[in-house]
């Protein structure tokens, strides 16, 4: 097993998740900062459902909340202040890249100002900079699971109008011509496939009375690709060194039995998924996408010249999350049912499974990199892969956490065997470095991080970071460049 020189090992969250800092210098409300807590016993998207079918009074409620009581996320782990110190932490882990977003409403709070805000520009510009001069390449997520709440509430319908198109290409433009020199891999969505699974968080679509929830989120895919291709031409017209990627939550789906019935489901349910990748890599929509539209009974707005533009704007490379495998099945109805990070999957008997219910399936990761290498030929970037767990801080005030070392070595081991396969990979960022709040329940004791976060699910605690013992492990894995992982 040979992990190539350069390769970049790293860790990776989101600004929703970590920042904090909602209502400091200038920020608007985004989506994420009406994103409430729910216990642990809740269904992970029951919450962002609500949300979605919310009327807008109950969002201008959630709009004037004050405190970090109920949204934990307008506080995170406040990375907005300590980024100094967690950036020397990360120099100690011994990172090559940190996969980060930026918060379209530190730019634009409202999301049609008609100036950018200074003071964020500024923050983002210093916290490249420091990241630099540490070694560590910034890997820029620019849209990740929020945008500016004022394009969603009020009657407005965030992604699944065209006009936002226009919005989220100028704050690209403003982000990229500001921050370009400090920056080489930039991401145009993160996990663009979540606008159909969970259309608000994805796609800032609010779905009211009459309305049709699946045919809203179909409209606000199309206006993401459509800015995102316009998205690759403005990065690349401004700095043509620059490498853009697109980003997909990858959802592998095994068949149930070998009936060909469940093979044929597992088949839908992978092209699916890949769709969003086909648009994205290979600048088209595939074949399959105009009958599955007619079945569903639903039209989508396409414009003059959006074709050409989804050809002429495809990515460089092909980043994803990965955290487990799925089974389907023709008839689900007979099998038992685990849950996961934002879906739920017929149980795999032949895997263990997580506290939350996630497949513990490191051979199906190699299987996803084969299969995404086959279909496109582009290099491949795994951004998100992590365990989330119930941490025990010891007596010494140390986490020993030897199941997050066993996931992350063994994902490792099979990327490391997909390379040897002649699979090219760009690198693998751990989610998520710090403790933070999760985003599919918004709670911290759902833990991912290799530094320990002293906070408790109702934002309680010093904030103060310990590394774990996993920390300790990955500081070798990265300083022998996966020699250590002695397989």
């Amino acid at each position: 097993m040979t992990f190539p020189d350069g390769f970049l090992w790293g860790t990776a969250f989101a600004a929703n998740q970590v920042e904090g800092g909602f209502d400091a210098d200038g920020k608007g409300l985004s989506t994420a900062d009406v994103v409430p807590f729910r216990s642990p016993e809740a269904r992970n998207y029951t919450a962002l459902e609500a949300l979605m079918r919310a009327s807008d009074e109950e969002i201008a409620v959630a709009r004037t909340v004050e405190g970090g009581q109920g949204y934990p996320k307008r506080y995170g782990v406040d990375f907005y202040h300590r980024y100094r110190e967690d950036i020397e932490l990360f120099a100690e882990l011994g990172i090559k890249a940190l996969r980060l977003s930026i918060a379209w409403t530190r730019i634009f709070p409202h999301g049609d100002d008609a100036e950018p805000n200074r003071a964020g520009l500024d923050f983002y510009r210093d916290l490249f900079t420091r990241l630099r001069s540490h070694g560590i390449e910034p890997i820029v997520t620019l849209s990740h699971y929020e945008m500016p709440l004022a394009l969603v509430a009020d009657g407005r319908g965030g992604w699944s109008e065209r006009g936002v198109i226009d919005l989220y290409t100028r704050y690209v433009e403003t982000v990229v011509r500001e921050l370009h020199p400090l920056v080489t891999y930039w991401l145009t969505f993160n996990e663009i496939n979540t606008t159909l699974l969970e259309p608000y968080t994805g796609g800032g679509v609010v779905t009211r009375e009459g309305e049709h929830t699946e045919a809203k989120a179909w409209q606000a895919l199309h206006h993401q690709f459509v800015a995102s291709a316009r998205a690759v031409r403005l990065i690349k017209d401004i700095d043509p060194t620059a490498q853009v990627g697109c980003m997909l939550a990858r959802m592998l789906h095994y068949p149930a039995t070998s009936a060909p019935d469940d093979v044929l489901e597992a088949l839908e349910a992978n092209d699916l998924n890949l769709l969003h990748t086909d648009v994205q890599v290979r600048g088209a929509y595939p074949t399959f996408v105009p009958r599955l539209l007619a079945r569903k009974g639903i039209t989508v707005a396409v414009e003059d010249g959006d074709a050409e533009e989804l050809a002429a704007g495809t990515v460089d490379f092909l980043s994803f999350s990965y955290y487990m495998s799925l089974v389907s099945a023709a008839d689900p109805s007979q099998y038992g049912i685990t849950g996961g990070n934002i879906f739920s999957s017929i149980r795999n008997p032949h895997l263990e499974v997580t506290d939350w219910g996630v497949h513990h399936d490191p051979v199906g990761l190699r299987i996803a990199l084969r299969d995404m290498w086959d279909r496109y030929q582009v290099p491949l970037f795994v951004v998100e892969n992590g365990l989330g767990a119930k941490d025990e801080v010891g007596p010494d005030g140390r986490v020993e956490d030897p199941y997050r070392i066993h996931y992350l070595r063994t994902h490792i081991e099979q990327i490391g065997e997909a390379i040897d396969d002649g699979v090219e990979v760009l690198g693998y960022t751990a989610w998520g470095g710090l403790d933070i709040i999760a985003a599919s329940t918004s709670q911290m004791s759902k833990r991912y991080g290799l530094i320990h976060v002293d906070q408790d699910d109702e934002g309680h605690g010093t904030l103060a970071r310990t590394p774990k013992a996993s920390f300790d492990w990955y500081q070798e894995v990265i300083r022998t460049n996966g020699a250590s992982l002695g397989v």
